[in-house]
């Protein structure tokens, strides 16, 4: 349900109001971006291609990238096939309804879904297959598993759908607290098992054969004496590494759990919004207000913080090898060395806040994606 509440009265709301007002009301953040000081740099990075999209309005998209193609979409409805080394368009089509969860791909599809609750799919020639429809708008991105699409709606509700024909297999749903945070999270799907973030800090591991649920592990407990500061809701992509899941949730915790039972091996108090990822026995998590953590695998120590970046709504963090890259709310890409966490490179690519990163085409290149519909491929030398 999309939040509609007064953010202006209590003090003990700052960090909520900080965080959420610009995502959910379109308004200006109480507390400005912190300046950005002159840095020495290590790392030199370049623009390689920029290609322009179209129109995100409110909606979340992250590009796809796959075998040596960029897919994109933008709210008209078009989805779009990049050659990933030139950023030359291949082609576009056009569904006719509003995209509101994104570009998937997988077992020859080209996957989005809409603002009606459908999910296309297109084939790789931009050619369209079928479509399903659900029960409430599509704000993540349909991922493909072992010949079945599966896709989570605005209403709580994971469906598992025939790749083939868009018949429908199977469905998990839950109850939701009264007052949740509207998000694009979505789901992620490895070694048979679909993992789920939801409000109140749950997260849940369920089969992605039948559906069924397999655990449900508590990363956060609500808190606080009002409705608003009691959300604790999981508002980004959970992270798999081997027999470990990592998970955080907003105005909660951070939390790692065995993937076997999801039993919580540690917790530690961390907000996010955005997410984490994690890489050689390092977790980085961008927390609400701006701060870059690193954080050990075994025990969520702290091994370094970055807090020159305060309210700057920076995107979940990216790891490319010796660095990690974080954008903000100013069209910047900011590179912060992986062992210490200082700056050690800097771009600005738009005027636009930069709304997602993503792995390029190469180990030291990364795709970026703006709140104005522009898509850039950076190189980082």
């Amino acid at each position: 349900m999309l939040l509609m509440v007064s953010l202006t009265a209590c003090s003990a709301l700052t960090e909520f109001r900080a965080d959420m007002a610009d995502k959910l009301f379109g308004e200006e953040p109480p507390n400005p971006p912190a300046e950005l000081e002159d840095i020495k740099t290590s790392y030199t990075a370049k623009v390689d291609w920029k290609f322009s999209l179209g129109d995100t309005a409110r909606y979340d998209y992250t590009p796809a990238l796959e075998t040596g193609f960029v897919y994109g979409t933008n709210v008209e409805g078009d989805v779009i096939k990049l050659d990933a080394t030139k950023g030359q368009q291949l082609w576009k089509t056009n569904i006719g309804e509003t995209i509101s969860g994104g570009v998937g791909t997988g077992g020859g599809l080209v996957l989005v879904g809409t603002n009606k609750g459908h999910v296309y799919a297109l084939d790789v020639t931009g050619k369209p297959l079928w479509n399903s429809k659900l029960s409430s708008e599509i704000l993540s991105v349909p991922r493909y598993f072992d010949g079945k699409v599966i896709v989570r709606t605005g209403d709580n509700r994971i469906y598992g759908i025939d790749a083939a024909d868009g018949s429908r297999k199977w469905v998990y749903e839950r109850t939701a607290p009264a007052l949740t945070l509207r998000s694009s999270v979505g789901i992620v799907v490895d070694g048979g098992a679909v993992y789920a973030g939801y409000a109140g800090g749950k997260l849940a591991a369920i089969r992605a054969d039948n559906g069924k649920l397999i655990w449900e592990a508590t990363v956060a407990q609500p808190k606080g004496v009002t409705e608003i500061e009691r959300i604790a809701d999981i508002t980004s992509l959970p992270f798999v590494d081997g027999p470990l899941l990592f998970a955080v949730a907003y105005q909660g915790r951070i939390a790692a759990i065995d993937r076997k039972n999801g039993q919580v091996l540690w917790n530690r108090d961390i907000s996010s919004y955005n997410g984490l990822t994690a890489e050689d026995g390092k977790l980085f998590v961008s927390h609400t207000l701006g701060s870059v953590y690193s954080l050990d695998y075994e025990n969520g120590r702290t091994f370094w913080r970055q807090g020159n970046l305060s309210n700057r709504r920076l995107t979940k963090p990216l790891s490319m090898g010796a660095f990690i890259a974080v954008g903000d709310l100013e069209g910047y890409i900011h590179f912060l060395s992986r062992d210490e966490g200082n700056f050690v490179g800097r771009i600005k690519i738009d005027d636009n806040a930069v709304m997602s990163l993503a792995a390029g085409n190469s180990t030291s290149q990364l795709l970026a994606e703006t709140r104005g519909g522009g898509l850039y491929a950076i190189t980082v030398k």
